[in-house]
């Protein structure tokens, strides 16, 4: 497998998305535009940077050439619609460590259970493909949704970093949860 190639990760008892490898044909002006919306980026460090389509194809070209970093689109089945993305990053086969990272870009499917989904199938990807053997994430601790999502889908807290980002001006904890391989 290498990563020109097109990979698509989807399970039966997840019938309602799908993920994909992201590919450059994905920079496009929507794409921008979540990066740009204050409500979807608030938690994003994209959030510090103007983004444009030159930045986010960069962005997209620097991941598929970088081996340790696996993105992916996450998609509706029903119509393939782009909803936003998850990434599988700082991975380190030595330890069999790697991060996951998302945001859901389409507001009006917020609140759906699609980031949990998209959680599951990642995870799964990660520990069978990847064979990976722990997964952590991390969240600035007003975003309870997406903490919410990685402790619905099997994930359990790990720690917390204190005062560790800043957010609108005031310093914010870091919430982290893990999952174990063989705690699935």
């Amino acid at each position: 497998m290498t990563k020109d190639e097109i990979i698509q990760i989807s399970s039966d008892q997840l019938p309602l998305i799908y993920l994909q490898t992201i590919n450059k044909q994905d920079a496009n002006d929507e794409y921008v535009q979540w990066l740009n919306d204050p409500q979807v980026n608030q938690y994003l460090e994209t959030r510090f940077y103007q983004q444009d389509l030159q930045s986010v194809s960069a962005f997209i070209a620097n991941i598929i050439a970088t081996p340790n970093e696996h993105l992916f689109t996450i998609r509706l089945k029903d119509n393939d619609q782009h909803i936003g993305n998850i990434k599988i990053g700082g991975i380190n086969k030595h330890h069999g460590v790697g991060y996951i990272s998302l945001f859901i870009g389409d507001k009006t499917v917020w609140g759906k259970g699609y980031a949990k989904q998209a959680i599951q199938l990642v995870s799964d990807y990660a520990f069978n493909t990847l064979q990976l053997r722990k997964l952590s994430a991390r969240a600035y601790q007003p975003n309870i949704g997406s903490t919410k999502a990685f402790l619905s889908a099997g994930y359990k807290h790990d720690g917390i970093f204190k005062d560790h980002f800043m957010l609108h001006g005031k310093a914010c904890d870091l919430i982290q949860v893990c999952l174990f391989k063989s705690e699935r």
